[in-house]
């Protein structure tokens, strides 16, 4: 098993117990690229110089700054910083770094997907850790409750959410959480979207495509589509073969397309939808449609009569 990423202490008002937590995600992508000069062909390396030099305007490189001289700096005036050491920053007063303290408990459905982070696997610290781990973990099951606490690493303090993984595994999940501040006001971006009536026969054909559409979650059917792309790109160009090229997809405007007539196709169905009838039609008999006779004509007819 790789190292924990963070190990401490989950607080909740007297009980305390040790946990560790692991990533939860990684980069899967076979496909990367380095970046090369077009003119040489070689792969273009960085490094890290004085600002001085840069500003010159040389394109001769300025004298390399070697890492272990690089530190922190925060600009509290133009130009003028004040120098943070490493060992500074390890020693600040955050009781969070080492201990999760468990706040309040809220509601599964109060915990909105937009503030969710980062996950994390979160397990016992040692054998000695794992009956409070696990009579917490079955309490939060039972009561259907997330636990929030905060939780300091990677150079800042997170709001964090806990979180049993699952009926049938013994671990817990642990979410990092985005600040309110750090959302944008989604009012924004909703406040011109005008309001639109919805008849009540499409609002049922669209639910029945639901439904039909509906399916258990597997994310093992899903693959990524760009990296597949990307790939036979990179193929084409080995074997000197044609380079695949974007297809757009003719849609027709959306003002063109008849919802009712497109929600009836996606279910399958092909009868056609019947229109609201025109002021003319309104006119017609009920019978049917037939010829309609001009008053000269008309009036012909019955001079021949």
């Amino acid at each position: 098993m790789a190292r924990p990423y963070w190990s401490g202490q989950v607080q909740i008002s007297l009980v305390s117990f040790g946990v560790s937590l692991y990533v939860a995600t990684e980069s899967k992508s076979n496909i990367s690229f380095h970046q090369i000069s077009r003119n040489t062909g070689e792969r273009v390396r960085h490094q890290k110089v004085l600002e001085s030099a840069a500003e010159t305007g040389n394109q001769m490189p300025g004298a390399v700054v070697e890492k272990n001289e690089i530190v922190k700096g925060y600009e509290y005036s133009k130009g003028r910083y004040i120098i943070i050491e490493p060992e500074e920053l390890d020693n600040l007063r955050v009781p969070s770094k080492h201990t999760i303290a468990v706040s309040q408990f809220i509601e599964q459905a109060e915990l909105n997907p937009e503030f969710v982070e980062k996950p994390y696997f979160v397990v016992p610290e040692n054998a000695a850790q794992a009956e409070a781990f696990a009579v917490v973990r079955q309490a939060l099951l039972k009561s259907g409750k997330i636990a929030i606490g905060k939780i300091a690493f990677s150079g800042r303090e997170h709001i964090f959410a806990l979180t049993p993984a699952g009926t049938e595994g013994r671990g817990m999940l642990g979410y990092t959480l985005r600040y309110q501040n750090e959302l944008r006001n989604q009012m924004d971006y909703f406040r011109d979207i005008k309001e639109a009536e919805i008849s009540e026969d499409s609002l049922e054909l669209a639910e029945a495509l639901i439904a039909k559409k509906s399916a258990k979650f597997d994310l093992s059917k899903f693959e990524d589509g760009y990296e597949v792309a990307v790939k036979e790109l990179v193929d084409a160009k080995i074997n000197h073969l044609p380079i695949p090229a974007d297809e757009i997809p003719k849609v027709r405007p959306a003002n063109l397309v008849d919802l009712m007539d497109a929600l009836r196709k996606s279910l399958g169905s092909e009868k056609p939808v019947p229109k609201k009838p025109s002021i003319s039609e309104k006119s017609l008999p009920s019978k049917g449609i037939g010829l309609v006779k001009t008053p000269a004509k008309a009036a012909a007819r019955r001079k021949s009569a």
